[in-house]
């Protein structure tokens, strides 16, 4: 059952070790697990202990969603521990930071 899942069309897996990175800041990288065809993307980004975004992180044209796999987020405003769920809405913004080090499975459902 497992080969025949594996081969239908758009079946897609991505190692994260496998998977190109980039420093977008200091002490902060992304990891592009996946791009749909609409733009859409999968993403690990992996914050450093005491790592900030310099300036605002706007959310255009859609929405971001984050799952904190490990540490602890801050957006500016609150600390989130790993486990927690965050829904930003098209047009909405935060500072992404933390004091402990995080890594992030962002999702953006629109490209």
């Amino acid at each position: 059952m497992t080969s025949e899942i594996l081969t239908q069309p758009g079946y897609t897996s991505a190692s994260v070790t496998e998977s190109p990175v980039r420093e977008i800041f200091p002490g902060i990288r992304v990891r592009t697990l996946w791009t749909g065809p609409n733009g859409a993307s999968a993403n690990v980004v992996e914050l450093d202990p005491n790592a900030s975004w310099q300036g605002r992180d706007i959310h255009e044209p859609g929405p971001e969603e984050v799952y904190v796999v490990s540490g602890v987020f801050n957006d500016g405003a609150r600390d989130y521990p790993a486990g927690t769920f965050l829904h930003a809405p098209a047009g909405s913004w935060h500072i992404p930071s933390t004091v402990t080090g995080c890594t992030l499975f962002v999702f953006y459902p629109e490209g």
